[in-house]
């Protein structure tokens, strides 16, 4: 009876130094899946900070100043650009009334007509 035991108890422990073993192997590869994301989440915050130092020098004041320069013909805004509302033209007369129900249903049949839009000059020009 007491060898039965002995065999059973060493049996228990040789089954628990497997089962300790498999968690420990299993912790292992978790710290080595955690280390390898760590390693991965570092590299891209390296690449972040890389580029964001790349755009603060593409972004900077002088050299899009010196690059509007360069490739834009742009001059100085001049007073008499402006222009008083008097001299606008008047507005055109609306295609569709402005309370109807279905307004695109309106321009497909007065699609014909002679209203001039800003896309297509009338026949009168």
């Amino acid at each position: 009876m007491i060898r039965l035991f002995h065999v059973v108890v060493v049996c228990a422990f040789v089954a628990a130094a497997i089962y300790v073993y498999k968690i420990k192997f299993d912790s292992t590869v978790q710290a080595e899946r955690v280390a390898v994301v760590r390693a991965d989440i570092k590299r891209e915050r390296d690449a972040i900070a890389s580029l964001r130092a790349e755009w603060a020098k593409l972004d900077s004041p002088p050299r899009v100043q010196a690059l509007a320069k360069r490739h834009l013909m742009l001059k100085p805004l001049e007073p008499a650009q402006y222009d008083t509302l008097a001299t606008l033209p008047e507005r055109p007369t609306p295609i569709v009334p402005p309370d109807s129900d279905d307004p695109i249903a309106l321009i497909i049949e007065n699609a014909d007509s002679e209203a001039a839009t800003g896309s297509i000059p009338s026949a009168a020009e």
